[in-house]
């Protein structure tokens, strides 16, 4: 029994440090956000929404300024299908497509699912894959649709894509941070998760991300965004992931 409660007692310690963690990691991303978007242009621009969720019609919207917009006046509208729990949690990651690029991730999230283990470094080069050192870091990262803190899926190609530092971190980890501090709360809380690269035409990079995600049984996370694939500084050859520093 001593042992038992030893145990317990260090495993609530490590969920409790883990928490402290991610409460100071969503500070973090909160605060480069802030920045990011203090430097942009105050134009029309920061109001942009797109009206629709069609990949065509996102893939051919042009970045004016606005790294992040909302789409469907920010509502993921999930089919009540998309979000029963009755299968629990689950995560599946669509075929790569004729050109070898990412297609879609989908997932019903808990806590469950989360991993333990520390990630380990990823090899696969996603399409157009073109990188270069830049005064901040890297131009392009390899961007987890859904991120590893979400699921644990890391080294998978189905799973990864060639995406800006500023797309995969503030934005996109910004989300992620979210729902995962929500889902630290209970064993009970779900979160219905699609995230979706948008190519235009045969490019082998992606002009965007969308990302949609509720929560189930409230509101808590509710979110429909398309993330601009840009980085400021640099003209991006979305055919082939070649690039030009401006």
């Amino acid at each position: 029994m001593a042992d038992q409660t030893k145990l317990n007692n260090k495993t609530n310690s490590a969920i409790s440090s883990l928490d402290e963690a991610i409460a100071d990691k969503r500070e973090e991303v909160s605060s480069l956000k802030a920045t990011l978007d203090n430097s942009k242009p105050s134009t029309e621009a920061s109001k942009t929404t797109a009206g629709t969720t069609d990949a065509n019609t996102l893939a051919n919207l042009d970045y004016t300024g606005q790294q992040e917009i909302t789409v469907n006046n920010n509502d993921p509208a999930f089919s009540k299908n998309d979000l029963s729990t009755a299968k629990g949690a689950w995560a599946a990651y669509s075929d790569l497509d004729s050109l070898n690029r990412v297609t879609d991730a989908n997932a019903l999230l808990n806590r469950s699912l989360m991993p333990s283990a520390k990630r380990e470094p990823l090899t696969w080069n996603p399409t157009g894959w073109h990188n270069k050192k830049t005064a901040h870091g890297w131009l392009y990262n390899r961007s987890h649709l859904i991120g590893y803190q979400l699921t644990g899926e890391n080294n998978n190609p189905k799973n990864l894509m060639t995406g800006t530092q500023t797309l995969n971190s503030p934005l996109m980890l910004a989300h992620e941070m979210d729902i995962a501090y929500y889902l630290k709360q209970s064993n009970d809380h779900y979160v219905r998760y699609e995230v979706k690269p948008i190519f235009r035409g045969n490019e082998l990079v992606a002009r965007g991300v969308q990302m949609r995600a509720q929560s189930i049984g409230d509101n808590t996370i509710h979110f429909n965004v398309y993330i601009f694939n840009v980085e400021p500084g640099y003209t991006i050859n979305y055919a082939d992931g070649t690039s030009t520093k401006n």
